[in-house]
């Protein structure tokens, strides 16, 4: 699984670096209206604007999963602590089969 995930990867990565080699032209963008027909652009090539646009989409929920398997990560070892530190201080509940014959006088064998 893994060799087919690497290959994979390799081909996404060959066909993206393609695309940016082929489309290096510089194009203008329009960014924000200023007036009625004017616009605020800047003059990027093709290439450029594709990796900031998978940057800024790709970015946000890379931390935002950062985050939350932070937060995930603590409330387990929270829990686990919480389960060890109540198993220590109190004795099992669960009685094995020898305990519960020697309580009612029976031999176990």
């Amino acid at each position: 699984m893994q060799v087919i995930r690497t290959l994979l990867l390799i081909l996404i990565t060959i066909v993206v670096v393609s695309f940016i080699a082929i489309n290096w032209q510089s194009v203008p963008l329009n960014l924000w209206p200023i007036e009625n027909s004017k616009y605020l652009y800047v003059e990027w090539p093709v290439g450029l604007i594709f990796i900031v646009g998978i940057l800024v989409g790709f970015v946000p929920m890379w931390l935002l999963h950062k985050g939350v398997r932070w937060r995930l990560n603590r409330r387990i070892g929270l829990m686990e602590n919480t389960v060890k530190a109540s198993s220590m201080s109190t004795p099992s509940a669960v009685a094995t089969s020898t305990q519960l014959e020697a309580e009612t006088g029976k031999d176990p064998a």
